[in-house]
């Protein structure tokens, strides 16, 4: 069985300047890290793989140092990581990424089980998995908490929705996106870190691609564009009241009246 997972490198920090232009994330000069919800869809593809004896492989869009991430991906014990990057994908929306990682994962290799996690902590848009099984025409289930069973032919899972919890079976190929319920990650390992610190890193570029037309990816490909985007402001005034509970009561009301609260 073929398993990937899709990752992310995002910022380590909220501290983190926009280009006022493109408004786009200027991620030079900042710490980066995995996308932490990722990490629990690593871990729910490990657990597959010790159960099944099936072949992980990590895929990730970005710049030539997100192969930290990868490497990351192998001390948690993933066999192969893709890495699809090339300028011609700067300044995608979800879009034009979810359409690369398609086209990536068609380049990779021949998938029985796509895993992403929940979402990007620097996009959380939770909307990149549900595209990509447009793109590759294949059934997707978001919100999975549960794998209940899984086979070489199909899997079993469990997911919340608003109002219920669902149990859904679905056949190979397809594509899950797990909560950070589903597991507890597993620490990486200092033994598969040496190990393996060598490991190849397979590069995706555009020219690779199938649909390779620089139109359908990036700023060209985006539908979506920044009309304008700021930091949020803080506000830390505070005020200290003292009386009894029907003054403070009283004096609370009429400050959120005041501010037109209520």
């Amino acid at each position: 069985m073929n398993l990937a997972v899709c990752i992310k490198q995002v910022p380590g920090t909220n501290k983190v300047e926009v280009d006022p232009v493109t408004g786009v994330l200027n991620r030079n000069g900042v710490e980066s890290k995995m996308n932490p919800y990722d990490l629990y869809a690593i871990e729910a593809a490990m657990r597959i793989k010790e159960e099944l004896d099936a072949t992980v492989s990590v895929i990730t869009m970005g710049p030539p140092q997100a192969e930290s991430i990868i490497k990351e991906a192998y001390s948690l014990g993933a066999d192969k990581g893709y890495l699809i990057t090339d300028r011609a994908f700067a300044g995608a929306d979800v879009l034009a990424t979810s359409k690369a990682i398609s086209e990536g994962l068609k380049v990779a290799d021949n998938f029985d089980l796509i895993i992403c996690g929940k979402q990007s902590t620097d996009g959380d848009t939770a909307q990149v998995g549900p595209e990509m099984s447009e793109w590759l025409s294949i059934p997707c289930i978001t919100n999975v908490t549960k794998i209940i069973e899984i086979t070489n032919k199909d899997i079993t899972v469990e997911r919340e929705i608003p109002t219920a919890t669902q149990t859904v079976k679905l056949s190979f190929p397809c594509i899950i996106c797990v909560e950070k319920d589903i597991y507890i990650p597993r620490l990486p390992s200092y033994l598969k870190k040496q190990a393996t610190k060598d490991r190849e890193i397979a590069h995706i570029t555009l020219n690779d691609l199938k649909d390779n037309n620089p139109k359908g990816y990036g700023f060209s490909g985006s539908p979506t564009q920044v009309q304008r985007i700021f930091p949020p402001q803080t506000n830390s005034d505070r005020e200290m009241w003292n009386g009894t509970k029907d003054e403070l009561a009283e004096r609370l009301h009429k400050k959120l009246k005041d501010l037109k609260f209520i």
